[in-house]
C-alpha cells in the first residue's frame, strides 16, 4: 500500500509540472508521462499508457503533420528511433505545425532508457524578436523581459531539480521492487494487451527449463514455445476478458508440473504467476491414494475376516464330504470344483489384503540394467514359445527403489501383456530418465491394445476382460504401488499394440565410502546405537539433537557427505523432513522412522528422501549407502 502511495502522489506531482514529461525504458517502451504531455500533443489514452512505444507515437505525430511534409514516413521514422536508442543527452528547439515554439530536452537514465522535457518557448521567442526589432526603443522593455527571462530560467532550474529527485525515487523504488521479485521462487510477469511482456523478474527459466529469462518486449507465445503456450492460451484469453484464473498443466518437455495464475489489469493486460509444483503434486498424490487406500481398508477388513471365516468352513466341509464312502457319481468333480472355487477365493482375499495393508517402501541401491534381467529371468518361463521379451535400458548407476515391488509391477505388466498377445508377438520393456524428474519403464506389446472401456476401468478393483480367468486385481495392486511411491501410471495404444507408463521419482543412488555423516537424533541412547552402527560400518560421525543445530553444522562443516535424521525430533514445529527440504541439493539425507507406513507424515517424508523403518539392521541402512555390512 506504501508503493501505491508514493506512486499516486508522484503522479499528482508531476502533473502539475508545466512542462510536459516523459520516461521510456531501454526498449523505448512508456514508463512514465505526466498530463500537460497528453495536452501538448493532443495524443489518444491509448499512447500515453505505460507500455505504449515510441515509435507507435512518432508514427501518429507524423502522419497528423507535427513535423510538416514527410516524404518518407518509414526513414523519417527510423531515423528518429535510431536516435532515441543512441541514449545520448541532447537539447533542441523547433516550430510546431500549429505555429507554436518548443524546447525538446532529453537525458539518458543509468539503468537503460531516457527522460525528456517538452516546454513551449513561443512566449519567448516572439520576446526575443520584438527585443531584436526594438532593440534600441525599447531599453526599459528588455530589462523588464530579461528579468521576466530570469524568473523563467530559475522556475525551469527548479523543474529540472525536482525531475532529478523524481527520477532518484522512481530508480530506487523499481531497484527494491526488482530485488523482492527476482528473490521469490516463482515467475512473476506481466502482459499487455497485445500479449507482449512489459515486465518479468527473469526466472521463467527455474520454472520451464531451457525458456529464456530476458523476455521484456517478447510476444508469450515466443517465451513460452508452442506446447507450453498451448496449454495456457484458453485461460489467457479468459483473463483479457477480465475473467481470474488458476490452473496446472504439466510441460511435456521438462516433465514438470506447473501451477499459473492469470489476474486481470483494467488498462487491458494480465499479471502472471507461475510455480513449479511437481514435488508438491507427487506429495499430494501419494496423500490422496493414501486416503482412497486407508477408505478401502475400512470397508474390506470386515467383510474379508467373515468371507475368510466363510471359506475356511466351506473348505471343511469339501474335506469331510470327499472321506465319505458311497458317494453319488460325479460328487467327487463338484467336491473338487467347489474346493477350487473357495481356494481362488482365499487368493482374492490376499490380494485384497496386499493392496489395503501397505507395507512400507524399502528402497535400496538397484541396479536398473541387473532388475530388468531379474525380470526377464522370471518372465521367461511363463511366454509361450513364439511369444519373445525385449529389454533396454539408458539408465546408468543404481537408483533408490523398493526392487521387489518395481519387480512386482513389472512382471504384473508383463503376464498381462502375454494374455493380451496369445501364443505369438513381441512384447519390450525399456527403462529410461524422464530429464532429471522421473525414473520411467514403459511395456508395448503387439497384442490388440486396451478397449475403450479398459481404458477408462482398468484401475478399478476386480475389473478384468479375461472373464472367469481374471481377479481384476493386477493393475489396481500396480497403480496402488505406483501412487504410494509418489510416481504414476499410464495406460495408452501405441502403433503396434498396448503401452504401459510407469513413472518413479528420480533418485540416484548414494554412494557413500567413509564420509563424515552428521546423525540428527534427539533420543540419547539411539543416537549412541546409531552412531556405533555408522562407525561399523567406516564413518566419522558428528551428533546433533535437533534442526537448528543440524543445520548450524552443515553450514560450519562443509565436509560433511551424509545427513541421517529422525523424522520426529521432539519438535512440534520443525522435523527431519523439515531438514531434509532446507538441505534439499547440497547434501543427501536418509530419514529414520517408527511411523506406520499409513500415517501421512511417513508419505510426506518418502516423498523427500529414502526413508529407513526402525527397527533396522546394519544390511538395511547399508543398502542405502552402498557400503558392506559389517
Amino acid at each position: 500500500m506504501a508503493q501505491d502511495h508514493t506512486a499516486s502522489l508522484t503522479a499528482s506531482g508531476l502533473n502539475l509540472i508545466a512542462q510536459a514529461l516523459t520516461i521510456y525504458d531501454r526498449d523505448l517502451r512508456l514508463a512514465v508521462c505526466n498530463a500537460p504531455f497528453q495536452q501538448m500533443f493532443d495524443l489518444p489514452d491509448a499512447l500515453v499508457t505505460p507500455g505504449s512505444t515510441f515509435r507507435e507515437t512518432i508514427i501518429h505525430l507524423a502522419k497528423r503533420g507535427e513535423y510538416g511534409p514527410v516524404d518518407d514516413l518509414h526513414a523519417f521514422v527510423q531515423e528518429r528511433v535510431d536516435q532515441a536508442l543512441a541514449f545520448e543527452p541532447h537539447y533542441m528547439e523547433r516550430t510546431r505545425a500549429n505555429g507554436r515554439t518548443i524546447s525538446v530536452e532529453g537525458s539518458p537514465l543509468p539503468q537503460g532508457g531516457w527522460v525528456t522535457v517538452y516546454t513551449d518557448i513561443s512566449h519567448t521567442k516572439a520576446q526575443e524578436a520584438l527585443l531584436r526589432a526594438r532593440a534600441t526603443e525599447l531599453s526599459d522593455q528588455v530589462l523588464q523581459h530579461t528579468e521576466a527571462l530570469s524568473t523563467t530560467n530559475r522556475q525551469l532550474a527548479a523543474t529540472v531539480s525536482a525531475l532529478e529527485e523524481a527520477k532518484r525515487q522512481l530508480t530506487e523504488t523499481e531497484a527494491r521492487t526488482r530485488l523482492t521479485t527476482e528473490m521469490m521462487p516463482a515467475h512473476i510477469a506481466h502482459v499487455d494487451a497485445t500479449g507482449h511482456y512489459t515486465y518479468s523478474n527473469r526466472r521463467l527459466s527455474t520454472v520451464i527449463p531451457n525458456r529464456p529469462s530476458e523476455i521484456v518486449g517478447e510476444h508469450i507465445s515466443d517465451a513460452l514455445g508452442p506446447f507450453a503456450y498451448g496449454r495456457i492460451a484458453s485461460n489467457l484469453a479468459r483473463a483479457y476478458q477480465g475473467e481470474a484464473s488458476v490452473f496446472e498443466f504439466t510441460d511435456e518437455a521438462s516433465a514438470r508440473r506447473i501451477r499459473v495464475s492469470f489476474t486481470p489489469e483494467a488498462s487491458g493486460g494480465v499479471y502472471i504467476l507461475s510455480m513449479d509444483i511437481t514435488e508438491e503434486t507427487q506429495a499430494r498424490v501419494a496423500l490422496q491414494q493414501n486416503r482412497r487406500r486407508t477408505l478401502a481398508a475400512q470397508m474390506t477388513s470386515g467383510m474379508a475376516h467373515d468371507f475368510s471365516n466363510l471359506l475356511t468352513i466351506i473348505l471343511g466341509l469339501q474335506s469331510k464330504l470327499s472321506r465319505m464312502d458311497s458317494l453319488p457319481q460325479g460328487a467327487a468333480d463338484l467336491i473338487d470344483g467347489t474346493v477350487s472355487a473357495a481356494r481362488r477365493g482365499g487368493e482374492l482375499l490376499n490380494a485384497i489384503a496386499d493392496m489395503t495393508a501397505g507395507r512400507a517402501m524399502r528402497p535400496a541401491a538397484t541396479d536398473i540394467e541387473t532388475l530388468l534381467s531379474d525380470v526377464t529371468t522370471m518372465a521367461q518361463s511363463t511366454l509361450p514359445p513364439g511369444l519373445s521379451l525385449s529389454t533396454y535400458t539408458t539408465v546408468t548407476g543404481p537408483h533408490m527403489l523398493d526392487p521387489g515391488l518395481v519387480k512386482d509391477s513389472l512382471l504384473n505388466l508383463i503376464l498381462n501383456a502375454r494374455d493380451a498377445c496369445g501364443t505369438t508377438g513381441q512384447i519390450t520393456l525399456t527403462a529410461r530418465p524422464v530429464h532429471d524428474t522421473w525414473l520411467e519403464f514403459t511395456v508395448t506389446d503387439t497384442g490388440p491394445g486396451f478397449s475403450t472401456e479398459a481404458l477408462e476401468h482398468a484401475f478399478d478393483p476386480f475389473f478384468t476382460t479375461k472373464g472367469s480367468e481374471g481377479s481384476g486385481m493386477g493393475l489396481p495392486m500396480v497403480y496402488d504401488m505406483t501412487k504410494r511411491a509418489g510416481g504414476d501410471l499410464k495406460l495408452g495404444n501405441g502403433n503396434t499394440g498396448a503401452q504401459v507408463r510407469l513413472r518413479l521419482p528420480l533418485r540416484p543412488a548414494l554412494q557413500l565410502a567413509g564420509a563424515l555423516v552428521l546423525l540428527v537424533e534427539d533420543d540419547p541412547d539411539l543416537r549412541q546405537h546409531y552412531r556405533d552402527m555408522l562407525m561399523g560400518m567406516g564413518h566419522a560421525v558428528i551428533e546433533a539433537a535437533g534442526v537448528d543445530e543440524a543445520v548450524a553444522l552443515t553450514a560450519d562443516l562443509p565436509d560433511i557427505g551424509l545427513v541421517l535424521s529422525d523424522i520426529n525430533l521432539g519438535s512440534v514445529t520443525r522435523t527431519g523432513i523439515d531438514l531434509a527440504i532446507q538441505l534439499n541439493g547440497t547434501l543427501p539425507v536418509i530419514l529414520m522412522t517408527s511411523l506406520l507406513p499409513s500415517d501421512p507424515t511417513f508419505l510426506t517424508a518418502t516423498r523427500t528422501a529414502p526413508v529407513l523403518r526402525k527397527p533396522f539392521e546394519v544390511a538395511d541402512l547399508a543398502a542405502l549407502l552402498q557400503a558392506d555390512a559389517a
